[in-house]
């Protein structure tokens, strides 16, 4: 046997058992010349690793790759295989020839000794060293597979495809057919060794976190983490995945709960408020009143029962004449600059020469007072509006605001204030034709005057003494008759007849007060007449109203009429303490009002307490009674705050 074919048996001696037995090629190339250069350690392994990778890959027949050239100790090659590494029974020659071409025979052709089997105590710290020591670029043009031994390597002596077409080398005869089927291809790197490319390049390993064979494809790392701990992930399932969310959710929910239970029993209670609950308005029965009422055929007419409503208009509302109505505003300002209260007389007023003088005219109604007399403001006012002194309107005009003048400017400043948009005073007395009102405008400064109790004491006289002028009638005929208290009369031939008139009835439990004004009435061929047919007519309203009055039990004792309310969903019912009983007439619908207990309401009390106002009507007219809690008043209970928001 030649000396070839012994170092091959002795490889295969020491490797084992292979799957795959290797031929050797018959014809060895002559030995490379002595004195050739020897190769690089970083170019022979780079021409090993990329013959290697080249075999592995293509799965060509290998050709036998040049023989290693050893230079000095510290020129061998890196990958070297270290005297641990080498076989004990491999013979002395082999290994003096793998070592030292000199000491080899000059026909023997150079071969690369056997990868040597795989060492469990391997641990590839060597390996290690020599890729840290090769800088090699990385490349991606490797072909797609090699051929591999027993172990997952490239097989021995593999050439790559690049060596095998140099026309130097001879063509070395297909590899022997594996006689078990190989395992799959080893990752390059895996023995601690870098895959080498072309002309000794590295290149890139592929990363694969979980090893062949173990049954798991892909390197996700809930793949990796079952295949590590021997603990496959368990199959997707619908009721896995709510599972999962329920337990993921369940925590969050339960703190946001316990957060809004303490929210919610620890904020402050809504305040209690009072509603209104069944009717809001109470109709009386009966033909409505209004549209039977006499009212004048001309001029304007207006009239209302204070505080419960309007009883109708007639008549265009044009701006007319109104004669004496004008001392309506005259004592409306006096009062309003020098009040008077109770029993109060006021200051006392001097009778000037002026005042004195027009006394004495013929052509206009005047009170018969001597210069320099002294009179207290109430019996200027009693002169003013019982006789209808002209003259007297024009002394406390002057006594006031020093001249007529000013005091009218003050007398259309009232009028403004109390919304008589189509009235114009240009005199305190009405004498002057140029001062004009309507009815409406009218009938808003009786409402409003009316509200003074000295005001009212003096038009409700028939008849008054005052001295050194005498006993004085009041031109109000009406006065005579019952129930009517003024107010005031005019008349002149531009006004014709005319009268603010106030009379009283007594509906609902108390009087109520009936307020009119009729204009421009006339009648016979004199002025008098003309004013006899404004009172004649202002009577027959105030006989048509005061019958249509009447009273009626608008809500009874213990009636529902609304309900306090907790804010949080309880609620408690109010009842009427009393007989709600107002005054009204046929077809008058009034509006009832429940209003809140003055302070705001409590969140607990007892069945009775007073909890607000039931109401209907205004001002004088107003009727009222308390409404009380039908059944106790509790607070909220912790349900009601969480129920609730």
């Amino acid at each position: 046997m030649s000396e070839l074919s012994t170092r091959e048996a002795e490889a295969e001696a020491e490797a084992g058992t292979d799957s795959a037995p290797r031929s050797a090629p018959e014809d060895t190339p002559d030995a490379a010349p002595e004195d050739a250069p020897a190769p690089t350690p970083v170019a022979e392994e780079g021409a090993r690793t990329a013959g290697d990778r080249e075999g592995e890959l293509s799965g060509t027949a290998a050709g036998p790759a040049p023989a290693p050239s050893s230079g000095a100790e510290g020129d061998a090659p890196e990958d070297a295989a270290e005297p641990e590494d080498v076989p004990e029974d491999a013979p002395a020659e082999a290994e003096s020839a793998g070592n030292d071409p000199e000491d080899a025979p000059a026909d023997a052709v150079a071969e690369p000794a056997a990868e040597p089997a795989a060492d469990p105590e391997d641990t590839g710290v060597h390996r290690a060293a020599v890729r840290k020591s090769l800088l090699r670029p990385l490349v991606s043009d490797l072909p797609a597979e090699r051929p591999v031994g027993r172990t997952g390597r490239p097989a021995a002596g593999a050439t790559p495809a690049w060596a095998a077409s140099t026309p130097s080398t001879p063509a070395a005869p297909p590899a022997a057919p594996a006689a078990v089927p190989l395992p799959p291809a080893a990752v390059p790197g895996e023995d601690g060794k870098d895959a080498a490319g072309p002309e000794g390049t590295r290149v890139m390993p592929v990363p694969q976190l979980l090893p062949p064979g173990s049954g798991h494809t892909g390197s996700t790392p809930l793949k990796l983490l079952a295949h590590l701990t021997n603990t496959p992930p368990p199959r997707q399932t619908v009721l896995r995945s709510v599972v999962r969310r329920f337990k993921i959710w369940t925590p969050l929910v339960v703190l946001l709960a316990v957060v809004f239970v303490v929210v919610q029993s620890v904020r402050p209670i809504p305040a209690a408020s009072l509603q209104q609950s069944g009717a809001t308005s109470y109709a009386f029965a009966g033909a409505p009143l209004p549209a039977s009422m006499p009212w004048p055929n001309e001029g304007q007419s207006v009239a209302e029962v204070e505080g419960i409503g309007s009883l109708g208009v007639h008549g265009a509302q044009t701006p007319v004449p109104i004669a004496s109505l004008t001392k309506v505003m005259t004592a409306y300002v006096i009062l309003r600059d020098h009040p008077l209260t109770g029993k109060q007389d006021g200051p006392l007023i001097t009778v000037d020469q002026q005042a004195a003088d027009e006394s004495a005219s013929a052509d206009e109604s005047t009170a018969h007072v001597i210069a320099g007399k002294k009179y207290t403001e109430r019996q200027m006012l009693q002169l003013l509006l019982i006789p209808s002194g002209n003259n007297i309107a024009r002394l406390l005009a002057r006594w006031d605001a020093g001249t007529q003048e000013a005091f009218v400017a003050k007398m259309k400043s009232a009028a403004a204030g109390l919304g008589m948009t189509q009235t114009t005073y240009t005199g305190a007395s009405g004498f002057e034709e140029t001062t004009v009102s309507t009815a409406v405008d009218q009938l808003k400064l009786a409402r409003e005057v009316m509200k003074n109790q000295a005001f009212r004491s003096v038009v409700s006289l028939a008849w008054v003494v005052v001295p050194d002028v005498g006993k004085i009638y009041n031109n109000n005929n009406d006065l005579v008759n019952p129930g009517v208290i003024g107010i005031k009369t005019g008349s002149s031939t531009p006004a014709g007849g005319a009268l603010m008139w106030a009379a009283n009835k007594k509906a609902g439990g108390k009087e109520q007060l009936i307020l009119g004004v009729v204009l421009q009435q006339h009648g016979g061929t004199t002025v008098n007449d003309s004013l006899n047919a404004a009172l004649a007519r202002s009577q027959q309203l105030i006989e048509s109203v005061q019958g249509g009055l009447t009273s009626a039990t608008i809500v009874k004792k213990g009636q529902v009429v609304g309900e306090v309310s907790d804010g949080l969903g309880g609620s408690t019912p109010v009842v009427a303490a009393a007989d709600l009983t107002a005054a009204g007439w046929g077809g008058l619908r009034s509006t009832l009002t429940l209003t809140p207990r003055p302070g705001g309401l409590p969140h607990s009390a007892k069945a009775g307490a007073v909890v607000g106002t039931l109401t209907i009507g205004s001002g004088d007219a107003r009727t009222s009674v308390p409404a009380v809690l039908q059944s106790d008043l509790k607070s909220p209970s912790f349900t009601s705050k969480l129920t609730h928001f």
